[in-house]
Parts: C-alpha cells; structure tokens; sequence
C-alpha cells in the first residue's frame, strides 16, 4: 500500500463528514418562517397587472386586414384601405395602407414590403355608464365592479356634443364607449343606456 493510502485510512472518519452538530452557520437559503415575521415583512408591493406589458404586437404586413389596427408614425391607426402591388424586379411585393388615428381621425398612410413587420396597437374598448360630468369637463364613470373612473374628457367633436345633448339637456341615461390604446383613452361613442 503507498503512502498516500495509509494516510487515507488512519485519518478519523469524522475527518471527511462531519457531524452535524459542528455546523456553525445555518444554510444559506432558509426560508423565512411566515408565523414569526414581522408586520413590515409582510407588506408586499406588486405592480399593477399591465406593468411590463407591451402597448403593440408585431404583425406581418401581409397578414394585416381592412378595419384591423396599424401603428403608422408612432400612432394608433384603423386601416380603412389597402393594396398590394406586384413583386418588381427589385424586391418584394408592397403593400399600400391607407388608415385614420384612432384618436385624432387624421388620414395617414404607409408603404411598406409584405414581409416587414409593423406594429399592431392593443386596442381595448369598454363601455361605462355615465354618472356625472364636472365643471372642468371631466366624465364620471362607473366601471364594471362598481368603481368610478373620472379621467375620461369629453371629447370636442361629434361625441361630445352627444354626449351634453343626450345627458344634460335630455337627462337621459348614457353609456360611454371608450377606446384605450398605446396609454391613450377616448370617449369614442354615447349612446342611450338600456331600460333595467
């Protein structure tokens, strides 16, 4: 037998495990204990569900569709027509958008190969009831759980002239349509709320 191995086997075997009361610290990733937390370790802030998420998805220009969604030059657009010219003998085959802002109804268009991607906005729409309308023109809202939301303008145009006709000269009961898209919201509709 060498050396080495006679060393080996005269050595203590508490040399190569040892036990378990000679550990002097505990592991490293001990949980905390949730009965023997404080009250300030309890409280935990969570952002809120669309914290991180993206305001548009990528879509291939090809597969975009008349009265989808678009983004041309950073806006959230409806496409009210396109066209798609032949390959030439430089590349792809092109397609001709043709869409309103979502928001401002401005007309915008956009060339584009059929094979880039483009931009598709989030577009949410949601109906609220209309509970009140203050005196700097803010609408009053009552969301779904009951909540009131109070950050939705009445638009100046067509919908907000509806929107005072129908609530404020003919008292009647209103529902507002608003479109939320790429951190932006509208009024974009008002009509007149169902008989309970």
């Amino acid at each position: 037998m060498t050396n080495q191995l006679r060393l080996i086997f005269s050595l203590p075997f508490s040399s190569f495990f040892p036990s378990p009361n000679s550990l002097k610290n505990p592991p490293l990733s001990t949980p905390p204990n949730p009965f023997t937390m404080s009250a300030e370790e309890h409280d935990v802030t969570f952002d809120s569900a669309d914290a991180g998420a993206s305001l548009t998805f990528p879509m291939q220009c090809s597969a975009l569709r008349k009265n989808g969604h678009v983004v041309i030059k950073n806006r959230p657009c409806k496409i009210i027509d396109m066209s798609t010219s032949k390959t030439g003998k430089h590349g792809h085959a092109k397609v001709h958008l043709i869409a309103t802002d979502i928001f401002t109804g401005k007309k915008l268009e956009d060339l584009s190969p059929s094979t880039h991607n483009m931009d598709v906005p989030h577009v949410i729409r949601k109906e609220y009831q209309l509970l009140d309308i203050t005196e700097d023109g803010f609408m009053s809202l009552m969301t779904d759980n009951g909540d009131t939301k109070d950050d939705v303008k009445v638009p100046d145009n067509d919908v907000g002239e509806k929107i005072n006709q129908m609530f404020l000269t003919e008292e009647k009961e209103c529902n507002i349509v608003v479109l939320t898209a790429m951190g932006e919201e509208a009024a974009m509709e008002c009509k007149e709320a169902p008989k309970a």
